[in-house]
């Protein structure tokens, strides 16, 4: 007697939800950005790093933007980084 296979319909949808691409976020040029602070994803793909390293470097004081502290929230100042990134 042969064995049974029984297709596993989670396990598909969890193979298709797996290669599907992630939507990217398309954030506005640095020089169209009006508030006063942005978030730590938003600093991030500005200074084309990955968001944990901003937050490493937020954790140990260290890098070249430093992070307000709003509410236990991390908030990257625009003036700051536009200095840094040469943006008028």
């Amino acid at each position: 007697m042969e064995p049974i296979e029984l297709p596993i319909p989670a396990a598909d949808k969890l193979a298709k939800a797996e290669r599907a691409p992630r939507a990217a976020t398309s954030y506005p040029p640095l020089e169209h950005v009006t508030s006063p602070t942005v978030t730590t994803e938003a600093a991030a793909y500005y200074l084309n790093r990955k968001p944990q390293t901003l937050r490493a470097h937020a954790c140990k004081d260290t890098g070249i933007v430093r992070p307000l502290r709003i509410n236990g929230r991390l908030a990257y100042p625009v003036a700051e980084l536009r200095r840094v990134l040469g943006v008028a």
